[in-house]
């Protein structure tokens, strides 16, 4: 069986519909089950019919729509956005009939789950992974995504409404840094995407634009508060106040202190070069190890600061 490009379903409030035996048998795009129905309410449903009206949604709230798959080259993309490789675990909220899941182990050598709320999908979904002959390197489970353990993913996909990109989110966050998340058309919020490459696609069914958006997000490690040094810098403290993967603060040394402001990539801090030149840190759960200092700091490349436990260093 050719493994088209694949996609991740996307939610819509609404009724399940019910097929007509008469017509041959498509895959259709299922509505929301009763389970979600509380997620939405008034308000954000006419947003959403506002935001779709505006051209900015992918297919209309009606009650039967069809199950649209990503073309090709958009989920290609998502997975080389991602930087996919043998190794990774991947695992996709709403997978529809499992095309991503099966693509990134057959294509990419990872591993996978994909999350589905249709036993339809799921079931087809395993046949179609046995078909590729990926079943050992592939789950798919009917479950609701919110319940869904992401903690073995190292990359995340989806295509969902930005109600439900946001209400995730706190979820992403909390994942192991350096863990990659792919969302197809729709953001975070004020969680900026780290890269965002548009994909042309012609034959697009839906929407009144001719191509799709990939986001790329790495989940930062967490690096908020004060952090004390020893060693050749003892007396020594960084205080950061952290936003998502930037964040700004001080380097206090002796009689000396110097401002902070940078990005996040996984667990490295990155403080562009400035007339103190370039200060790079690599970030564990309780340590900053400073990896790349010029300047007064040079001489202390190497050396760690750890996680204050009061207010202060002393």
């Amino acid at each position: 069986m050719h493994i088209q490009a694949a996609c991740s379903r996307w939610y819509l409030i609404g009724q399940r519909s019910t097929p007509n035996p008469s017509q041959p048998k498509q895959h259709t795009f299922t509505t929301m089950p009763a389970r979600y129905s509380h997620l939405t309410s008034l308000p954000s449903l006419l947003a959403i019919w506002l935001a779709l009206a505006a051209g900015h949604s992918r297919a209309q709230l009606t009650d039967e729509v069809p199950f649209i798959t990503s073309p090709d080259n958009v989920t290609l993309e998502m997975l080389n956005a991602a930087g996919v490789k043998r190794g990774d675990h991947v695992i996709d909220l709403g997978s529809g009939d499992g095309r991503i899941v099966i693509l990134a182990a057959k294509r990419f050598e990872a591993t996978g789950l994909g999350v589905e709320i249709d036993p339809r999908l799921v079931e087809a979904s395993k046949t179609n992974a046995r078909t590729a002959g990926v079943a050992d390197k592939t789950e798919f489970r009917e479950q609701d995504l919110f319940k869904t353990d992401l903690a073995l993913a190292t990359v995340v996909t989806m295509y969902l409404l930005p109600e439900f990109n946001l209400k995730l989110r706190p979820s992403l966050l909390a994942l192991k840094p350096g863990t990659r998340i792919v969302s197809h058309d729709w953001d975070m919020g004020d969680w900026k995407p780290d890269r965002t490459t548009v994909v042309p696609v012609p034959n697009k069914a839906v929407g009144f634009e001719k191509s799709s958006k990939i986001y790329l997000w790495t989940v930062p490690a967490r690096v908020d508060g004060l952090w004390c040094a020893g060693g050749l810098l003892r007396g020594a403290s960084i205080r950061l106040k952290q936003k998502y993967q930037t964040f700004e603060g001080t380097l206090g040394w002796r009689d000396r202190t110097r401002d902070l402001a940078g990005t996040i990539n996984g667990t490295e801090l990155r403080v562009p070069a400035g007339s103190s030149g370039e200060l790079v840190l690599q970030a564990t759960e309780n340590a900053l190890r400073l990896t790349t200092a010029q300047g007064n700091l040079a001489l202390a490349q190497g050396q760690s600061f750890t996680r204050a436990t009061g207010a202060s260093c002393s």
